[in-house]
């Protein structure tokens, strides 16, 4: 029976001791309620501020999308207003009034309500000088005067803007 109450003895000494190292070790990994508190005001100012740059790239983003929310119908409206400004042509030719009464009528109203929307033209006249950026060039012809070289000779298609972004480029035939 010694045997026994020594190995009893040995054994809860070592549980003891194991007792103890946890409790040190807990001791020394609990941090005091200052810095927990002060990990907390952390953790909420990094959330606050993740938060707040959320919102503000979510707003930027929205007011992106009702900028050009109508760009696809305005896009697919365009080859109407080139009809109508071809028409228009076609009646001045004619000199009947009544009939280009009417249709320059339709034809502002449709153009008045689209520049509402935030549809405008993108202005090219003969003259200016050629921009990559703005214009797309159909193609190059000897140039009639030598102060018309490089520069935008004839227009064969408008331009047209959805608030600030060119929607379709206006094509131009550039002298050489």
């Amino acid at each position: 029976m010694s045997k026994k109450k020594s190995i009893k003895k040995e054994d809860i000494k070592e549980v003891e001791q194991v007792e103890v190292d946890e409790q040190s070790k807990k001791e020394v990994v609990e941090p005091s309620a200052e810095e927990l508190l002060q990990q907390e005001k952390d953790k909420f100012l990094r959330l606050f501020a993740e938060f707040e740059n959320y919102k503000k790239r979510t707003s930027r983003e929205r007011i992106e999308l009702f900028k050009t929310a109508n760009q696809e119908l305005m896009t697919v409206l365009l080859p109407i207003l080139d009809d109508f400004d071809r028409g228009l042509a076609e009646i001045k030719k004619i000199k009947d009034k009544n009939l280009l009464k009417g249709m320059e009528l339709i034809n502002n109203k449709l153009r008045t309500t689209l520049t509402q929307q935030g549809l405008s033209q993108v202005e090219v006249n003969k003259g200016d000088t050629f921009d990559a950026e703005i214009h797309e060039a159909i193609t190059q012809i000897p140039a009639p005067s030598d102060d018309l070289k490089g520069k935008i000779v004839d227009v064969v298609e408008n331009g047209y803007k959805l608030g600030d972004k060119i929607i379709r480029f206006p094509k131009v035939i550039i002298g050489q």
